[in-house]
């Protein structure tokens, strides 16, 4: 099942633009601490270090592996989330996470690739003909709307908008009728009202405040006015690193987290941000080139669904901090600190990298 020699066909710039950004993740959770290690980056260092080891057994591992599987990896996560809503770790007024003892695991992370691997799984044995009838919908239908409806008990919003975000990207690239998108979409505006008495109250708070942020400067809309004012702050060069103002004198709420693109920013400016910004872009149009290129249906469904929910992190997260969506608790990929993102984004890439060498596997199968 395993071959240890794919890793040596890994694309090394990708490889070296994952470790660029994580090592600007490093140094902006060092700043944060105001010049430690402690209480971040050791432990993040560390989370690291363990995803490339599970990148390097993904790399080897049999693609048809994670095919053959997919619905039972799909329901062991799923399995996880029904346990953190019985049993789950209460933190910061959200109920999320599991305690192992050794660690908090977050499922509602690792269902990000869970229900891409089952989508892909699915679609990859129907014929076109096929995807365009609606009862061949129900059920990757279905798969989207569990987690989803269990994330947003959590409640996690953003994780909840991401699940369905990426599930309906394989259902376009599926083939599915664009009818089904339209009438989604007229549902979904239909029943706001109704939704929006479903919405949490400080939910509610976050979007009105994103349709108007100066109406409530000092509580509602305190995270998103003092990231204004730490991302202009920053100007065109930043005020230099361990020297933002904004961050070290705790006006930014969540800087290591869901703001740490706006302490990076006030430390290196907008200079900085087109860096971080083209590193990014670099990692997304390899993961859409080896989705482009991949030949099986599954390896294909999968570099897209991997790829896609990559592009929604950063652009919401940065959108976010920059008050152009409202704040929905999304981190941003390989710099925010958190211990399941960090190892549930290392497997992804390890999945997206298995799909990048079909050289090797063609050798494999010889």
């Amino acid at each position: 099942m395993f071959n240890f020699r794919r890793l040596f066909y890994v694309n090394r710039t990708v490889l070296g633009v994952i470790i660029a950004i994580v090592f600007i993740g490093f140094i902006t959770l060092f700043s944060a601490a105001n010049g430690s290690i402690y209480p971040w980056v050791a432990k993040q260092f560390l989370r690291f270090f363990l995803g490339l080891a599970i990148f390097s057994v993904i790399v080897a591992s049999d693609l048809r592996w994670w095919s053959q599987h997919a619905y039972l990896i799909y329901t062991i996560i799923l399995a996880m989330l029904i346990l953190v809503e019985l049993m789950g770790f209460v933190g910061m007024g959200a109920q999320r996470w599991l305690d192992l003892y050794i660690f908090n695991l977050q499922p509602s992370e690792l269902m990000r690739v869970a229900l891409i691997l089952a989508l892909a799984r699915y679609f990859s044995f129907l014929e076109a003909e096929e995807v365009r009838q609606i009862k061949n919908l129900v059920i990757p239908f279905m798969l989207i709307c569990i987690p989803v409806l269990l994330a947003m008990r959590q409640p996690d919003l953003g994780t909840a908008i991401l699940l369905l975000s990426s599930g309906l990207a394989i259902f376009f690239v599926s083939g599915v009728p664009w009818w089904f998108f339209t009438a989604g979409f007229l549902t979904v505006i239909c029943a706001i009202p109704v939704l929006w008495n479903f919405l949490y109250d400080y939910q509610k708070k976050r979007i009105l405040i994103f349709l108007n942020p100066e109406s409530d400067p000092t509580h509602a809309g305190y995270h998103i006015s003092q990231s204004k004012i730490a991302l202009g702050s920053g100007g065109f060069t930043g005020k230099g690193w361990l020297k933002g103002t904004q961050s070290h004198l705790n006006f930014l709420p969540e800087k290591q987290t869901d703001f740490i693109f706006t302490m990076f920013a006030e430390e290196f400016g907008l200079i900085g941000c087109f860096i971080v910004i083209g590193l990014f872009s670099t990692l997304l149009f390899w993961g859409f080139t080896v989705a482009d290129h991949a030949r099986p249906k599954f390896d294909k469904l999968t570099a897209i669904g991997i790829t896609t929910t990559l592009f929604l992190y950063v652009f919401i997260n940065i959108a976010m901090v920059m008050g152009l969506l409202p704040v929905v608790g999304v981190p941003l990929p390989f710099m925010s600190y958190g211990g399941t993102a960090m190892i549930t984004l290392m497997l992804s890439m390890g999945i997206l990298s298995n799909i990048s060498v079909p050289r090797v596997r063609k050798y494999l199968k010889k």
